[in-house]
């Protein structure tokens, strides 16, 4: 078990957690399948609105221009011709979703290798709380300076806790995103340098991780059991 400081707002010690090494670990850092969780995520995100005039959206007669033979031109049957200026476009690209299905362990095993790396980057604070008395930006710019997040910061806050003033506070900052910890990306935690993680919501994040390796070890070992039958 990894033993992580607890820190306050002000950046001062105050406790200690224990992370679970089959979540923590550095050995956990899959750098493919960080790359395949990234690439997915990056695919959602495109609009996918590109497109071009196909022949029946193209204006135009349908008029043949001149007879098939005996002009000593080439032969045309419209002005929407491709070969033409202002004609259509063969094979253009037509508006389309790019995502595609990425298995739910895949993703899974992409967050623990995500936050393996932060905490071995040294680039993962977890404090007691994220709430300040006055949920002002100002407030909130001043103790993320503190914590050493002057550039981008994710902070990962647990459902339960989350208050207006943390939501008020946090919103209007440049480079600063506000998450809950069910929903947390890969490509999130990758995104902004540094992580900030309320204790709450680290707790609950690994045990939901280590939850799921256990039960992925026991499906395992349940078909094991099936072929050696």
């Amino acid at each position: 078990m990894a033993k992580v400081d607890v820190v306050n707002m002000s950046g001062k010690k105050v406790g200690s957690v224990e992370l679970a090494d089959a979540v923590f670990a550095p050995e956990q850092v899959n750098e493919a399948l960080l790359w395949e969780a990234v690439k997915h995520y990056r695919a959602s995100l495109r609009q996918g609105t590109h497109k071009t005039k196909s022949r029946t959206e193209v204006a135009g007669s349908g008029k043949k221009l001149w007879k098939q033979k005996g002009t000593g031109r080439a032969r045309i049957g419209s002005v929407r011709s491709p070969l033409w200026r202002h004609g259509y476009t063969v094979h253009g690209p037509q508006p389309r979703s790019y995502e595609y299905p990425f298995p739910r362990k895949k993703l899974l095993g992409a967050l623990r290798s995500a936050l393996a790396a932060k905490l071995a980057d040294g680039k993962l604070t977890v404090v007691d709380s994220l709430e300040i008395k006055e949920g002002k930006t100002k407030l909130y710019r001043e103790a993320l300076d503190k914590l050493d997040a002057k550039r981008t910061a994710l902070l990962v806050e647990n459902g339960k806790t989350l208050t207006q003033s943390l939501v008020l506070g946090a919103r209007n900052l440049k480079g600063v995103e506000l998450v809950l910890n069910n929903e947390v990306h890969p490509y999130d935690l990758l995104r902004y340098e540094r992580a900030i993680f309320s204790k709450a919501a680290i707790e609950q994040l690994g045990e939901a991780l280590l939850k799921s390796i256990s039960k992925r070890h026991a499906a395992r070992k349940t078909a094991a059991e099936k072929e050696a039958a």
